[in-house]
């Protein structure tokens, strides 16, 4: 059976123009797999610049990787064309950080959910159309008389943010691209739209690529993570044990900058030894070196990641004695 999705060695850089000679690498050389028959939530964290959104971009098909290929159910994204282009748009779909930002502001919440239902023909009448739309309203957690005929200002932050989970559900997909999906609601309705993720996984079998700066909604939702940083991967594995036991000093930085209820514990305890502004974006070594308190000479070079245990690894020299994850092996360190 072939994956439900798969990246191959997959980079993005972009440049400032035709003639420029510098350039940004956004993503770099991502590898990484997830199962059709084994549904679950991956949660991709990091700071902006991360490279995160762009990873999103990639696996909605909005832009090209610069080199490596992405695939779904064993074709190559960029070379889908007709029927095949019409199921991939359809299974894989987004909840993006603005939930006010999908809606026109003209048109009723009906409007944005009858849309995909007429675009990928999934009733025969305008009867079965509402049935449809009932029950994923429902599956949401919304009541549909509350948000039927209704306009985007009458609704809730909350309400909006859920109407646009439903708007993806309501095509069945495989894989559902979550990015930020929870920071522009407030923290009562936090938990409440992340139970209604994991609802999706659990009972509708759809796999959540769930991308974030937040670690603690990382903790709370996700199976497991990986660590992004300036486009590099710094640490993946067990979200349960990166965020409980952090080895890459980034993820340690993160993991400090989590507001716990503990009086006696100090934001900003990690020493950081650069600001982000003192860091060149040119250089081949770890991309962390400037920032972090623990570099040593073979940080010149780019650090593979180096496997700590079953499901945990690093791309730090600190772990040089362990044995090395090739690129092409990160998702075996990504419990399911």
């Amino acid at each position: 059976m072939a994956h439900l999705l798969e990246l191959k060695n997959v980079s993005k850089v972009y440049s400032r123009g035709l003639l420029s000679k510098i350039a940004t690498t956004a993503l770099a050389d991502i590898s990484l797999t997830l199962e059709s028959d084994k549904p679950t939530i991956m949660t991709v964290a990091g700071e902006s610049g991360s490279g995160k959104t762009t990873l999103a971009m990639l696996l909605l098909g909005f832009i090209t990787p610069t080199t490596g290929q992405i695939f779904y159910k064993g074709e190559d994204i960029s070379q889908l064309r007709g029927t095949e282009r019409m199921t991939y748009r359809r299974e894989v779909q987004a909840v993006f950080q603005d939930p006010f930002a999908v809606f026109n502001p003209f048109y009723t919440v009906d409007h944005l959910l009858t849309v995909p239902i007429n675009r990928f023909k999934l009733a025969k009448s305008k009867k079965e159309a509402r049935g449809i739309m009932t029950d994923t309203l429902e599956a949401v957690g919304l009541h549909p008389d509350d948000v039927l005929g209704k306009f985007p200002h009458q609704l809730s932050g909350g309400q909006r943010q859920r109407i646009n989970v439903a708007r993806a559900l309501v095509l069945r997909p495989k894989l559902l691209v979550a990015d930020e999906p929870v920071s522009m609601v407030d923290a009562s309705l936090r938990a409440s739209i992340l139970d209604t993720l994991r609802g999706l996984q659990r009972d509708y079998g759809v796999s959540i690529i769930y991308i974030t700066h937040d670690l603690t909604t990382a903790y709370h939702i996700a199976k497991s993570i990986i660590v992004l940083y300036r486009g590099n991967v710094m640490e993946v594995g067990d979200v349960d044990t990166i965020i409980k036991d952090p080895q890459h000093p980034y993820t340690r930085l993160l993991i400090d900058s989590i507001p716990w209820p503990d009086l006696t514990r100090r934001w900003g305890e990690t020493e950081i030894k650069a600001k982000e502004s003192d860091i060149s974006d040119h250089g081949t070594g770890c991309k962390f070196l400037a920032r972090c308190p623990f570099a040593m000479d073979p940080c010149q070079n780019p650090p593979p990641l180096f496997r700590l245990s079953e499901y945990h690894a690093a791309s730090c020299y600190q772990y040089e004695a362990n044995p090395g994850l090739p690129a092409e092996q990160l998702s075996s360190v990504l419990p399911v």
